[in-house]
């Protein structure tokens, strides 16, 4: 899938192409473009907080080859060999001038400022490039004004005797960040009033600011390849999230959404979702049978006890996770085509990997002690929001920080603020802490802290069932998904019929984004038999039959881990949704038709002559089967050779050797109605 470099998000420190290449332009051409290009770089505003008079200084030199070029494109005149190939270098230098100021003016203030001593010596060897190329012009042949000539000799004899400058000022406001860094290693909570000097002096005076240098310095870790650098950045990140905190008001900015909504007003292609989450996958890995996942989705269903493969349900030979790289440049191409961040498990591998940094963690530590007792002390709900929406930001970052916040205590207390009462007053609260749970509960640990804590288990079924917004309500269900990648705990989120209907009704009538995870939830818990009876006594292939069209891949998923895991009842439920499951074969995606194919399998080989009667009233179906034998997935093939092999024999009257169990859907409806009826 080739895509146009026009529709990539524009990158902070992006060389421009002239800086490499120098372009062929006819001598006036190059000229106009060297002023262009001079007059662009001189409007741009010196560095206000660092390297303030390196960049000044630059700025005027450039300023005064813009005269320079306009002088001569007055008195056109032909050029000689040597002063185009001095125009073509000098175009080079501009094009680096003006990629320096940007990248420092753009890019983080605090990594700026440890780089101060060779930004400075940058912007000195521009300057010694500049007096080269200002030697080897004739000025007294170009035939420019002698105004002008005074400003070009006076402009080459400053780039000549041009020094590298430090600032005094610079130097000592790094030596104060490093030696605050270093008190925080040895576990020292910073003096607030000196970090307040330090940050006013480097031009941060909001959380706003703070974020945006965080995420400033978050993208120079992925730029560094020294992980000595890679360290010191992570360092850095501490001090700033840990000044954002308790120098200014915290804040729970509008346009903030989940990382997973960023892709829900475009349609993801069906094979870039993991079959098992049904996201958007960021590192798509291999497993033993061939089939395609999520590396978090299936690395956390084997570390919950699985050994066979969520798909297909054959038992895995091994456990190793063979990276797709393919499919993952397939779908970066396509994020960026569709302007969507596209977040990698490899990158968030790497920036934990460096979080031990000790400076880091007691950063991370003294942070969160902050907000868990602000959060605990303050009676202003307002406050609290600000606060929590801080722990949930926090919460994603890595699992030390989640081990931080859980061993702070703050699951008990995020617990008060998801009752009804908080969601009927303060809505954006309740969702701040219903997905500040979610967030904490991916780490393993911290399952168990919510399970075995009340208070903050019902909750998160309270915002399920009746939470004061749909987000709310979806990322209780996403939570529920997290809690039950344990399989003690999902035999037990299944027991419970509040859990059960409230995924139930969100399925069915929340907006696409929550129903999807309340169908990532529901299919979980359909992994345990038991939790499997009771959602087919509540009605769950009914609710696919009504999702099915909107959501195809999902339902399709969903109904297959039904009738595999809820038997005869289940099939029997499923009868009105054969049809469906036809019409999906033969206009569904890839992952849709396989599904389905394997849904009918099981359907026929369980339900016997009625279904297979059910199955070959579809018109044209041994079409649609030959077709997904041609030209669908190799289980969809396999599934659909055995369909075909099912359809042949009903017809020859062979019916005992396609299907095992009850012999009609008769048999398995009246099998619905004494069904044992499962403890609540």
């Amino acid at each position: 899938m080739a895509v146009s470099p026009q529709v990539f998000p524009p990158r902070k420190r992006r060389p421009s192409a002239g800086a490499i290449i120098p372009p062929k332009f006819s001598d006036q051409r190059l000229l106009q473009t060297l002023l262009e290009l001079s007059q662009e770089i001189s409007s741009l505003k010196p560095l206000q907080f660092l390297l303030k008079r390196n960049s000044s200084s630059i700025l005027r030199k450039t300023k005064i080859l813009a005269i320079l070029f306009e002088e001569l494109l007055k008195n056109p005149i032909l050029f000689l060999s040597p002063t185009l190939l001095c125009f073509e270098e000098m175009y080079l230098v501009l094009q680096r001038i003006k990629t320096l100021l940007e990248d420092c003016g753009n890019g983080s203030k605090m990594w700026l400022l440890m780089q101060s001593d060779s930004v400075g010596n940058n912007f000195h060897e521009l300057t010694v490039e500049l007096a080269t190329l200002l030697d080897i012009f004739p000025v007294k042949e170009v035939g420019i004004s002698e105004e002008v000539e005074e400003l070009f000799l006076l402009l080459r004899k400053q780039c000549s005797t041009d020094k590298v400058f430090v600032d005094k000022r610079d130097y000592t406001l790094r030596h104060d960040v490093l030696t605050m860094i270093d008190r925080i290693q040895k576990e020292i909570v910073p003096n607030h009033s000196k970090l307040a000097v330090i940050f006013y002096l480097l031009g941060f005076s909001s959380s706003l600011s703070c974020k945006e240098e965080i995420e400033n310095l978050e993208e120079e870790v992925q730029n560094q390849k020294d992980e000595k650098s890679k360290s010191d950045l992570i360092a850095l990140i501490g001090l700033v999230r840990y000044a954002k905190c308790v120098l200014f008001e915290t804040s729970t900015p509008a346009s903030d959404t989940r990382r997973k909504n960023l892709a829900s007003d475009v349609n993801v292609p069906a094979d870039f979702r993991c079959p098992i989450s049904l996201d958007l996958m960021r590192d798509p890995v291999v497993v033993a049978t061939g089939q395609t996942y999520d590396r978090e989705s299936i690395s956390l269903w084997i570390e919950s006890g699985h050994s066979t493969c969520p798909k297909t349900g054959q038992t895995l030979v091994h456990n190793n996770l063979i990276p797709n790289r393919a499919l993952k440049n397939m779908i970066a191409m396509w994020c960026r085509e569709q302007r969507i961040l596209f977040e990698t498990a490899e990158g968030n591998k790497r920036t934990n990997r460096v979080i031990k940094n000790k400076a880091a963690l007691e950063a991370n530590k003294m942070t969160v002690s902050f907000l868990v007792n602000k959060m605990s002390a303050s009676r202003s709900m307002e406050a609290v929001d600000g606060v929590i929406y801080e722990l949930r930001a926090l919460a994603k970052t890595s699992s030390d920080s989640r081990a931080c916040i859980a061993e702070a205590g703050a699951i008990p207390v995020l617990a008060r603020f998801l009752g009804p009462d908080i969601g009927s007053e303060f809505p954006d609260l309740q969702v701040n802490a219903v997905t500040a749970m979610l967030n904490l509960s991916i780490l393993e640990a911290n399952k168990t802290r919510i399970m075995e804590n009340g208070r903050a288990f019902n909750g998160v079924i309270e915002v399920l069932r009746s939470g004061a917004t749909w987000e709310a309500k979806g990322n209780a269900a996403a939570t529920i998904f997290s809690l039950s990648g344990v399989h003690s705990y999902r035999k037990r989120l299944g027991r419970k019929t509040r859990v059960v209907k409230g995924l139930m009704d969100l399925a069915k009538s929340g907006p696409t984004s929550s129903k999807r995870d309340a169908l990532v939830a529901i299919l979980n818990l359909a992994g345990d038999r038991e939790a499997a009876g009771r959602l087919i006594k509540e009605g769950v292939v009914d609710m696919i039959n009504e999702v099915i069209n909107e959501m195809p891949e999902e339902a399709a998923a969903m109904l297959e881990m039904v009738v595999k895991r809820g038997g005869i009842v289940a099939v029997a439920a499923a009868y009105n949704a054969i049809k469906k499951l036809g019409v999906l074969m033969r206009e569904g995606s890839e992952i849709a038709r396989e599904s389905a194919a394997a849904t009918l399998v099981t359907i026929c080989r369980k339900g016997g002559a009625d279904m297979v009667a059910e199955l070959a009233s579809i018109m044209g179906i041994e079409r649609i089967i030959w077709e997904l034998l041609g030209s669908g997935t190799m289980r969809a093939r396999r599934k659909a050779s055995i369909l075909l092999r099912i359809l042949r024999r009903w017809a020859a009257g062979l019916d005992d050797d396609f299907f095992y169990g009850h012999s009609t859907a008769a048999t398995a409806s009246s099998a619905s109605s004494t069904a044992m009826v499962l403890p609540v």
